[in-house]
């Protein structure tokens, strides 16, 4: 086994050799080829050891636009075939998403507010697909720990996904039943010790081909690639920030660049931020917080207007308000608003 590859080159070799060759030589895969490394890796056709000198390769050069999106057209061929076999076989229509949303960084810091920006939206009509890992980095609350807190649920299967949504208008699956393989690689940040860039592939998935798509980043310069990335998949309406945590949620405390595709064309807005004064990161989480802030018996100032510029942040990727200070108005409303049961639905079934 080990030297059978001493005569035969392995079909998967050219796209290492193609970014390791050095400094003048190596380059970045073309969108084709980088569809077809990343189809080769799901189907299991790429040793271990190559997977980890091709993740190192990448996450040392950062993956190009075109490297992003032939690895997301990849895997959105793999989850596909899956999704329609699972519920072909219980006899369900095709899922219908409005908005997709992924949750893979978890929060350090502060409480994961975008939950309730999502419950609220989820409550007037909008529905909700989300995706997310969690445990691949150590002291991270993650969204797949507090949804069930929060009301909202975790499905184990496409049939649970598809009876959820139509039930709450809201369903999440783990990253471990989209694809288990990009959840294996995903896990390998502990043994590798740096993410790699399935953290950032997985973002940009939208696995129910939703109409509008948000996505999150931690690290600023990711914005640009995510952003052309979108454009290069066919994603008509997309928004991605820099979110606390790398999180979809506006930080308050801080201005935010909201790089965008509207209708197919990229659009950059500057958001300004709403507090002067930075918070304090929490000490500690209770997990009945989130729904004391939701119920209107405990004040969070931060909480609330985390919730309100995320809401704010939805509402123009959904088509929803014709300018940021309309949707903060909105948003606001729509959050003074929330516990009334007679409210209209935001968008048409």
């Amino acid at each position: 086994m080990r030297n059978q590859y001493l005569i035969a080159e392995h079909p998967f070799a050219q796209y290492v050799r193609i970014l390791g060759k050095g400094k003048t030589s190596s380059r970045s895969l073309s969108l084709d080829e980088a569809r077809d490394a990343m189809a080769m890796i799901i189907a299991g056709e790429v040793e271990p050891v190559q997977i980890g000198a091709f993740l190192m390769l990448l996450r040392v050069k950062e993956e190009s636009p075109e490297e992003l999106a032939g690895f997301v057209m990849a895997a959105k061929t793999a989850i596909a075939h899956q999704r329609d076999s699972d519920l072909n076989a219980a006899g369900l229509p095709a899922l219908k998403a409005d908005l997709d949303w992924s949750s893979y960084a978890g929060k350090r810091k502060h409480y994961p507010w975008f939950l309730l920006a999502v419950k609220l939206l989820c409550q007037r009509g909008v529905r909700i697909f989300m995706h997310g890992a969690s445990g691949h980095t150590s002291n991270r609350l993650y969204t797949e720990a507090v949804l069930p807190s929060v009301g909202l649920p975790v499905c184990a299967s496409w049939a649970e996904a598809q009876m959820a949504i139509g039930e709450t208008n809201f369903a999440y699956l783990p990253l471990s039943v989209l694809t288990p393989v990009l959840d294996d690689m995903i896990s390998l940040r502990g043994l590798l010790g740096l993410r790699s860039p399935v953290h950032t592939l997985t973002r940009l998935l939208n696995p129910t081909d939703a109409p509008a798509v948000m996505q999150a980043i931690f690290h600023p310069a990711y914005r640009e690639s995510h952003q052309r990335a979108a454009l290069l998949l066919g994603y008509a309406n997309s928004c991605v920030i820099k979110g606390d945590g790398g999180e979809i949620e506006r930080n308050p405390d801080g201005s935010c660049l909201a790089k965008r595709v509207v209708n197919g064309e990229p659009v950059d807005e500057d958001w300004p931020m709403i507090f002067t004064q930075r918070h304090a990161p929490e000490e500690s989480f209770d997990d009945q917080l989130l729904m004391r802030v939701w119920r209107g018996e405990q004040a969070h100032e931060y909480g609330e207007m985390a919730v309100i510029g995320t809401l704010a942040l939805t509402l123009r990727t959904l088509g929803l308000s014709p300018n940021p200070e309309a949707a903060m108005l909105m948003a606001e409303r729509l959050w003074q608003q929330r516990l009334d049961a007679s409210a209209p639905p935001l968008m048409r079934a």
